[in-house]
């Protein structure tokens, strides 16, 4: 049995199903186009092992400013698995109601703002809470779940709701139901998860996109770029403009707050 192949045949079926979202990948693009050039942010959260999608929409190689990443430590810091900071507290610190609440209170949030919200079961309360709490303030929610998995999953909400029902455009990572994709013989529980790869390839289909629609209206976005391309002195210039522009559009959600 080569589990090495079938993983990678997986992925490619994962190809398939992003590839079949294009429309639906456009339009958020475009809702995080007109926020960007606005001179507002796309707001990007995710808990758990769904903090590896806000990174890899900003700051790395090949991303810009204009994205906001809401990286609540007490939900995402986990890599000591047990004792203080483990994965316990942060698996039941993101299904605490009002926290929420608590994270957004941090910043001025408005109407020209945009939303993307990543959870794969779509399940769990701080994330569905965070859409939520978007929607009603009239931010456009983008939410990436896994659609197998949400189907057969229960919400943590005591009315049932699920990251689908406060979101605007839902996007697909194309995972199995419980994410591990690999059957192994004399193993009783599949390995080798999914939505990493699909939720990557989302992330990445829609920057390309937002860079593309930036650029043709005449905003085009200052990417981190390697010094291998740019050469060592662009690519300082670019990272040191990206950040002051980062810095500048992320004072703009804390000058207002309370008031």
């Amino acid at each position: 049995m080569n589990v090495i192949q079938d993983y990678l045949q997986q992925c490619r079926k994962i190809i398939e199903t992003v590839e079949a979202q294009q429309q639906a990948i456009q339009q958020a693009a475009q809702w995080f186009a007109q926020s960007i050039i606005k001179g507002r942010m796309v707001h990007v959260f995710g808990s758990g092992h769904s903090r590896i999608m806000v990174e890899e929409m900003w700051p790395r190689y090949g991303s810009f400013p204009g994205f906001n990443p809401i990286v609540e430590l007490s939900l995402t810091f986990h890599n000591l698995v047990v004792g203080a900071n483990g994965q316990r507290q942060a698996m039941f610190l993101e299904n605490v109601e009002g926290l929420a609440e608590r994270i957004q209170r941090n910043f001025d949030i408005r109407e020209s703002d945009s939303a993307l919200i990543i959870s794969s079961s779509g399940c769990n309360i701080v994330p569905i809470e965070m859409a939520a709490l978007f929607q009603q303030k009239k931010v456009k929610v983008t939410a990436i779940i896994t659609q197998k998995h949400a189907a057969v999953s229960t919400s943590k909400r005591k009315d049932g709701k699920k990251l689908s029902d406060f979101a605007d455009l839902i996007l697909d990572t194309g995972a199995p139901a419980g994410d591990a994709m690999i059957y192994i013989p004399g193993l009783e529980t599949p390995v080798a998860p999914g939505s990493t790869v699909g939720g990557v390839l989302l992330i990445n289909t829609i920057k390309a996109e937002t860079a593309r629609l930036l650029t043709e209206a005449g905003h085009p976005p200052k990417v981190l770029t390697a010094s291998c391309i740019a050469g060592p002195e662009k690519a300082r210039e670019l990272f040191e403009s990206a950040y002051d522009e980062h810095a500048h559009r992320l004072a703009g959600l804390y000058q207002n707050v309370g008031k």
